[in-house]
């Protein structure tokens, strides 16, 4: 019996180049965020509670008063632990650490110092995890993400030329690996009497990366 010659069709291997790219967008920020937190220690447990409850909303009630939104206030945390000291290699109870903390939302850069001078004169005993950001922070995000793809862009062009390949200008495939915002080191300075704790927001980055593959 006679069968035809079946062609079987050879399909060309897809070639590419894959290149990282990366953008990068500074911003100057325009929210602080600021963790403010009031620490008691007492024997009894209920009254350390009870000196925190007072203590804390004497903060709280004092950073309204400077126009602070209630909406931005919010507690981050309220911890309870047991305090031991060890004397002779001993363990000695020593009383109860309760700590409550809270965030304060800022957009008013004048007012962190202020604020934190404030709520430290009304009770509070630690401040700390100050973060700024931008309140428009998509529309960085998003020109840092054009900046990495004409980054990615830019790379394989060099590679095509350099290798002498002819490169499809449009990308096959783009994955994005990284995106996230750093923020440049918090300035402080020690605070003198009648002088407002000076805060510097600086700059933040907002960065992208992204694996770009084209084919040849």
């Amino acid at each position: 019996m006679y069968y035809p010659y079946l062609h079987r069709q050879t399909r060309q291997p897809v070639r590419s180049i894959t290149v990282v790219g990366q953008g990068e967008v500074f911003a100057i920020p325009d929210i602080a965020t600021i963790q403010v937190e009031v620490v008691t220690v007492n024997e009894q447990l209920s009254v350390a509670q009870q000196e925190n409850a007072t203590t804390m909303n004497n903060v709280i009630q004092s950073l309204l008063r400077l126009g602070i939104p209630r909406e931005n206030i919010q507690t981050v945390s309220y911890t309870i632990f047991p305090k031991y000291d060890y004397v002779n290699g001993e363990q000695v109870f020593r009383g109860y650490e309760v700590s409550n903390a809270i965030s304060v939302k800022i957009t008013d850069f004048e007012q962190v110092g202020r604020i934190i001078d404030t709520a430290v004169e009304n009770g509070a005993n630690r401040v700390s995890n100050i973060q700024f950001s931008v309140q428009d922070a998509e529309r960085y995000k998003q020109e840092a993400i054009v900046r990495a793809l004409q980054n990615a862009q830019t790379k394989a062009r060099t590679i095509a030329n350099e290798l002498q390949l002819q490169v499809e200008p449009q990308p096959v495939k783009i994955v994005e690996e990284q995106q996230g915002v750093q923020p440049v080191p918090l300035q402080t300075f020690a605070r003198a009497e009648q002088m407002t704790t000076p805060i510097e927001g600086g700059q933040i980055v907002i960065t992208s990366t992204l694996r770009v593959q084209f084919q040849y």
